[in-house]
């Protein structure tokens, strides 16, 4: 393995193998059988699904943790880890996942919403007894249980229960944000002609200037995940932070029908003139984060706003469609009707199958208003930032997982596409910390990510 040694004096990090291998390097289906190359095509209905599976969040190699299934596993693994913020306890989400039927989404469903609700009544009585520092940690976990259950439900767009269930897990965020020790204000941000949700998340309320941390998810949080993912372990170094939704995400898709849209910085723009306007914000010291797809979207943004001075990305994402690694033969097949109509009926058959599929391709097209997957994988085309990276100016971090196999290759591909300042920091299998957005190391990754932070900031203040 080569190394190269960051702009950070004393920082050497590893560089990745080359993640390049595409669809037509494999020769296997998940059921043993053999792709058959006809004419330069791979059969479709295994190149096509594996396709869908290496695109954003189908995480194919993610640990068995309590599943075989990749997502079921992640998705544990990711309730789990808000433990450290207190977002979580291990044991009530062990036995949570324990109860659950390995790939029955409406078992998932089920057994998740029973332990949210049972947390929610516990922190509903705590808080009529006055007990408001165990009510706010009930109301804290509820929500992000909440937030698991509703996870696997998209699939189905017109499930009433996504909407009424993340209702309830941000309704759970915000009375624990009234019992908060720091304040948690609630906060429209104008847009459009409509507002962003979000919330501020103070160190105090002395209305001193200090630095502000924006922070924004991806492809599926929530802004109240933000809060004990991110926002938690910023607050204690002294950073403000803004953390909020943009279009496809939290209660912008789910309520106001709004999906994602590429040209990014027609959304950070409102967000950092909303920010500007805060009594307690430095305009020297900004940093926008942007967590899974967002980066992506944070990038393209800072192409064209240029008064965020720093720029944190975990992990990069350079090209979202080329995360795919479609043959030219299936790139041409998904503009043509016949073959867009075969791609789909494969994809569908083998979704009802395979649990993390049916995630990626029913969250893919909730999220964009997508009508049909392949409608979804030609409109992922506009999510790249060839032709954008190198108008970035600001000082960027982009932050890559070892074993990140959701967009491999992706940020070492945006980080060479930089003409700005830059580092480059991986996290590794040995430090436990591979997986996706370091995943089941919340503390590790926030630790590393918020010390480049400080000593960036720290050089501006002078």
């Amino acid at each position: 393995m080569t190394t190269c040694r960051a702009s950070l004096p004393g920082i050497i990090v590893p560089l990745p193998t080359d993640g390049s291998r595409g669809i037509i390097d494999m020769r296997k289906d998940t059921t043993g059988g053999r792709t058959v190359i006809q004419g330069g095509l791979h059969r479709i209905f295994f190149a096509v699904v594996l396709a869908a599976l290496i695109l954003p969040s189908a995480r194919g190699y993610a640990m068995d943790l309590i599943f075989k299934d990749a997502q079921y596993s992640f998705q544990t693994l990711r309730a789990i880890s808000a433990t450290a913020a207190g977002g979580a306890d291990i044991g009530e989400c062990l036995k949570t996942a324990y109860r659950i039927t390995e790939g029955d989404d409406e078992s998932w469903y089920r057994e998740w919403f029973v332990t949210a609700e049972q947390r929610r009544k516990a922190a509903d009585a705590l808080a009529a007894e006055g007990r408001t520092i165990s009510a706010r940690q009930e109301y804290l976990r509820a929500a992000n249980y909440y937030r698991t259950a509703e996870f696997f439900l998209h699939s189905n767009p017109g499930d009433p229960r996504i909407l009424a269930t993340w209702r309830q897990g941000r309704e759970s965020f915000l009375r624990a944000a009234e019992l908060s020790r720091t304040p948690i204000v609630p906060v429209e941000i104008p847009f459009e002609g409509t507002t962003l949700p979000g919330y501020r998340c103070l160190v105090d309320d002395l209305k001193v200037k200090r630095p502000l941390l924006i922070i924004q998810t991806g492809f599926d949080g929530t802004a109240e995940e933000l809060y004990y993912s991110v926002a938690v372990f910023a607050l204690e170094r002294g950073y403000n932070c803004l953390i909020f939704e943009g279009p496809g995400q939290g209660r912008v898709i789910r309520e106001q029908k709004i999906p994602f849209r590429p040209d990014w910085e027609t959304v950070i723009t409102p967000v950092v003139d909303f920010a500007l306007k805060q009594e307690e914000t430095d305009p020297r010291r900004i940093a926008v984060m942007g967590i899974s797809f967002g980066g992506y979207l944070v990038p393209r943004a800072m192409a064209f706003e240029k008064r965020v001075p720093f720029c944190i990305v975990n992990g990069g994402v350079y090209d979202f469609h080329r995360t795919a690694r479609l043959t030219p033969e299936l790139e041409e097949m998904i503009d043509s009707p016949k073959g867009s109509e075969a791609i789909d009926r494969e994809v569908y058959a083998r979704m009802e199958k395979n649990p993390s599929l049916r995630w990626a391709v029913g969250n893919g097209m909730f999220t964009f208003h997508a009508r049909t997957p392949s409608e979804w994988f030609r409109m992922t085309r506009a999510y790249t930032l060839k032709g954008i990276a190198d108008r970035i100016t600001c000082t960027m971090l982009v932050v890559d997982s070892e074993d990140d196999k959701d967009m491999p290759g992706q940020s070492r591909t945006l980080y060479d596409a930089l003409r700005s300042p830059r580092d480059y920091m991986l996290f590794t299998r040995e430090e436990g910390a591979e997986e996706h957005c370091q995943v089941g190391a919340t503390r590790i990754s926030n630790a590393r990510i918020l010390d480049w932070l400080d000593d960036k900031m720290k050089r501006e203040q002078r």
